[in-house]
């Protein structure tokens, strides 16, 4: 099975709440509010992630929860980038994450408030992240015969609908800003 690839960037975000009335200005759609927990293994190449999410659909709805088992692979450079990954459903998080800290050890735990909104084929995070603030994380997900031009074009307009000067964009995981 070939990678899954989309086109991402990351950036600081001292407004949440100004970023998502320019969002929403901008046409993108807000889908839901997840809390997740992200704990990082080493891993001999790029990054691997155990994501545990937690959402609510409604008001009067139930907690909805799963998790995913992510390696991922990206350069860590302050701009729009290419990033190869597999998402593997988890039935049992807890017991893989006891063998995979017993296997690799685990690098740490990344835990955050994430905003999602849609924008044509963008995933448009706001995120709170423990112990580092607020950002913001675009993710254009590689359509069948789209270009990667395409898919930066569509990036960089939301960086200026929403008003990320470059000096913002973030090169590195959550995981590297927190020292894991």
């Amino acid at each position: 099975m070939s990678a899954a690839r989309n086109i991402e960037l990351k950036a600081r975000c001292a407004d949440l709440e100004a970023a998502r009335a320019a969002a929403e200005r901008h046409g993108a759609r807000f889908v839901r509010v997840e809390r997740q927990r992200d704990t990082f293994f080493h891993a001999r190449q790029g990054r691997l992630k155990l994501r545990e999410r937690t959402w609510r659909e409604g008001q009067d709805a139930e907690d909805t929860s799963d998790a995913e088992l992510i390696p991922y692979e990206r350069s860590d450079v302050g701009e729009a980038r290419e990033s190869r990954y597999h998402v593997v459903r988890v039935i049992e998080p807890q017991a893989l994450i006891a063998a995979l800290a017993a296997a690799l050890g685990i690098r740490g735990v990344v835990a955050k408030r994430r905003e999602l909104w849609m924008w044509k084929n963008v995933r448009i995070h706001l995120d709170a992240v423990e112990g580092l603030g607020s950002f913001i994380e675009f993710e254009a997900v590689m359509l069948p015969g789209e270009t990667d031009a395409e898919a930066h074009g569509r990036v960089a307009a939301l960086q200026a609908a929403l008003g990320l000067a470059d000096a913002s964009v973030v090169p590195v995981a959550y995981a590297d800003l927190l020292g894991l």
